[in-house]
């Protein structure tokens, strides 16, 4: 029986500048000891691979802040580490997110030799205005040269484009996304413009500095989009993903699948099975706060609680209605320990299939497009 697959997620907290709609764990640092946290990143490596012995390495992702920004050596040296700690899968997908600028896309070369076989790109608009309005420091031409650079590097690449943003129309969305397909390999991330407590945007926003479409704008955007990918040979297969066969991003899928993977670095995340139950992790935040404690322990492990009953369900059931496939009962039971439907109660289910908002079969419990599109609410009232 071959061993359980397993996702690294390694977190780079850095970043030039702080995008003012991005609420994630990022940081702005006038230098970066690169020797140091390289040193860091491989130990707490070598914890997590303690915590979850036994498992065949099938990705590793590169994200942050800014994973372009990383001395490649240090690249090199986490994949090489990774794969001398657990055994792995025939070919290890390795994907390093970057920004598009024409000083990191200079080191596509050097990061594909050291192991990245997947980019992915944070464009996330084709017009100078929105780039400038998003606090994004490429020219539309910078990402247009560094989406051709990845791809003579990678045979796999993608990019992000953010959508829904102030004075955006449908017919104007409709033409940007002409241009992304276009310049797209066999994957696309589009995401709606969301304000997130914390961000400049958030201020911003609640001080009328700008106003976002309207819901019927946005609803109109989203399934344009779901329509249009889709006859172009990129069907969603979750919210905002879109890919051709064989070319999901099997990082993401290993969450949506609420299999196992390991965080290391600032703020990562883990999840991975002991016994019946699920170990979850997470590092402190902080990055000098996360830097000591690996120096001292060996790992800068924030917390540590075993996820298990009901907790469990939920957590598999929030993941695995994002995906166009929805969930598959048996692997569900055999992960969890419950039937999905039998867990959320199948006459309480009813009225949501008989609106259009789920679908009931034999072997799986799926999300319809409508209910895709309306997860957050689908999920309150399944798991209140």
């Amino acid at each position: 029986m071959s061993a359980p697959p397993l996702g690294v997620y390694v977190h780079w907290p850095f970043c030039k500048s702080k995008c003012p709609y991005c609420d994630f764990n990022s940081h702005v640092r006038d230098g970066v000891e690169q020797a140091r946290w390289r040193e860091a990143l491989l130990k707490e490596l070598e914890h997590a691979a303690r915590e979850a012995p036994g498992r065949r390495v099938e990705t590793i992702f590169f994200g942050g802040g800014t994973p372009s920004l990383m001395a490649p050596e240090t690249v090199a040296a986490v994949i090489a580490r990774t794969r001398a700690l657990w055994d792995q899968a025939g070919e290890v997908e390795v994907t390093l997110e970057a920004n598009p600028t024409s000083v990191e896309a200079s080191r596509f070369a050097t990061l594909a030799e050291a192991g990245v076989n997947r980019v992915s790109l944070g464009v996330q608009a084709l017009d100078a205005a929105a780039l400038k309005f998003l606090g994004r420091e490429h020219s539309t031409e910078e990402a247009l040269g560094a989406l051709d650079t990845a791809r003579r590097h990678f045979a796999r690449y993608s990019f992000d484009l953010i959508y829904a943003r102030p004075g955006q129309t449908p017919e104007a969305w409709a033409e940007e996304l002409e241009r992304a397909l276009a310049l797209a390999g066999g994957h696309l991330s589009l995401y709606q413009l969301t304000i997130e407590r914390g961000t400049r945007f958030f201020t911003d926003h609640a001080r009328g500095a700008f106003v976002l479409p309207d819901e019927e704008d946005s609803a109109a955007m989203f399934e344009a989009t779901q329509a249009r990918l889709a006859a172009s040979g990129l069907p969603a297969y979750e919210i905002s993903n879109h890919a051709r066969p064989e070319a999901a991003c099997r990082h993401n899928l290993i969450y949506w699948r609420y299999q196992d993977y390991v965080g290391i670095g600032p703020g990562a995340h883990g999840r991975f099975a002991e016994g019946e139950t699920k170990r979850a992790t997470r590092r402190a935040s902080g990055p000098e706060a996360w830097l000591e404690a690996v120096e001292r322990t060996g790992h800068g492990t924030a917390e540590s609680s075993v996820v298990a009953g009901q907790d469990m369900v939920e957590e598999a059931l929030m993941m695995g209605l994002r995906l166009a496939d929805g969930i598959d009962r048996a692997t569900f039971a055999s992960v969890t320990g419950a039937d999905p439907v039998a867990a959320l109660d199948e006459a309480r289910l009813a009225p949501l299939v008989k609106a259009g908002f789920l679908e009931i079969e034999p072997d799986r419990l799926r999300a319809t497009a409508a209910g895709r599109q309306r997860l957050n609410a689908l999920l309150e009232r399944l798991i209140a």
